[in-house]
């Protein structure tokens, strides 16, 4: 039996979000539906965590197990040749038995993306938070410095949620300007339910005047979600990669990653350049944790 992992890009502006639900469209059954038709058997992946509806990936990271022996690059291509435009897989791979998605994930990392311009373009609509004006870059890196490490995030979570613990760790967060856009990027052990779609929204305000960086830090310490900002909107808010450690590398040479000119490039592909370029612009929301900084990240829908 083999152990497939494939890293996914979508939009999720169509998608009821990543979990299965009757009647719903989201990715889970998409995904699943079309790996069933291509290997002629039942399948069931495992994904590392849940997106909300809207909310879209750049890296969401998911695993299963077949008999089939297609190799990783007959797969991948096949997959991107059923998939819808609104989805790709960027990379298959063979990886060892023990691999889990979900579980043996070390930390991940999001990002969320705030347009300030006075006009909002209606073919970004989907992809951003219009938020036209200004705001303090300076004085939400301040706030957000306070919310680095590990601490109690009930303030930020989502109401609803049943978790065995509250504490996460927040390993990198930067935030920077790039042309008429604002990046909030966050690396952590772990998310809890809307966990940076809330942080993003208490942010906001400093960056406006309306709080202080020291609000943010009173906010966190009260551990009270009604203490905190508005819950920012789906659309601005990205997977962008899971980390594993040494998990998750091939147990094989069966490995393939899409490249220009395949299928797949759709919607999550050539018109989403200006994402990764702000992305890797500088470096800036390219940290990567110590080898030694052992935690689970588990899923919390964002």
């Amino acid at each position: 039996m083999r152990n497939l992992k494939i890293i996914l890009a979508y939009d999720g502006s169509n998608f009821h979000g990543w979990q299965f639900q009757t009647a719903m469209r989201t990715v889970q059954e998409t995904v699943e539906k079309s790996l069933q038709d291509i290997l002629g058997h039942e399948v069931r992946v495992t994904a590392s965590g849940r997106t909300d509806a809207g909310v879209h990936a750049l890296g969401q990271v998911i695993n299963f197990r077949t008999r089939s022996r297609i190799p990783a690059h007959g797969l991948l291509r096949a997959l991107n040749t059923v998939f819808p435009p609104d989805l790709s897989a960027r990379e298959v791979r063979e990886v060892s038995p023990d691999f889990h998605a979900r579980y043996l994930a070390i930390s991940k990392k999001y990002v969320y993306v705030v347009d300030i311009s006075t006009i909002p373009s209606p073919f970004l609509s989907r992809y951003v938070m219009n938020l036209p004006g200004g705001l303090d870059v300076q004085a939400m890196r301040q706030a957000a410095h306070a919310l680095k490490g590990q601490h109690d995030f009930s303030s930020f979570m989502g109401a609803g949620s049943w978790v065995k613990t509250t504490v996460r760790e927040i390993f990198d967060f930067e935030i920077f300007g790039k042309g008429s856009r604002v990046f909030f990027c966050i690396r952590g052990s772990g998310f809890l339910r809307h966990m940076v779609r809330n942080i993003v929204g208490t942010l906001i305000p400093v960056g406006q005047a309306e709080m202080t960086p020291r609000d943010v830090e009173r906010i966190l310490g009260l551990r009270d979600r009604t203490q905190a900002g508005p819950t920012a909107p789906p659309q601005g808010l990205y997977l962008v990669e899971v980390e594993y450690g040494g998990h998750g590398k091939s147990s094989d040479t069966d490995t393939h990653r899409r490249q220009e000119g395949e299928p797949g490039t759709g919607a999550t592909g050539e018109n989403k350049k200006w994402l990764e370029e702000g992305l890797n612009d500088e470096g800036r929301c390219a940290g990567r944790r110590s080898g030694d900084e052992a935690a689970s990240a588990d899923q919390g829908d964002q």
